[in-house]
């Protein structure tokens, strides 16, 4: 399913979101405190995340090759 035609509103738990992520639930609750982790959402005292979002906090995760690595060959 492409990310067009994905239902709009998709929402995971701290543990999902954790999973999607390959984290432990602990370390995206503390990403969460020190606010450098994904958006989210409270419901109440419940915290989702919404799946485009942790789509978009990966993608911005991303890094190229460092100068140091090229030096290296």
């Amino acid at each position: 399913m492409t990310r067009s035609n994905r239902p709009a509103g998709v929402f995971l738990t701290n543990n999902e979101a954790a999973s999607f992520l390959r984290l432990s639930p602990r370390t995206l609750e503390k990403h969460r405190t020190l606010n450098s982790g994904p958006r989210y959402c409270k419901f109440g005292r419940r915290v989702l995340y919404a799946l485009h979002d942790l789509e978009a906090y990966t993608e911005s995760r991303w890094h190229g090759r460092s100068k140091d690595s090229v030096a290296l060959r």
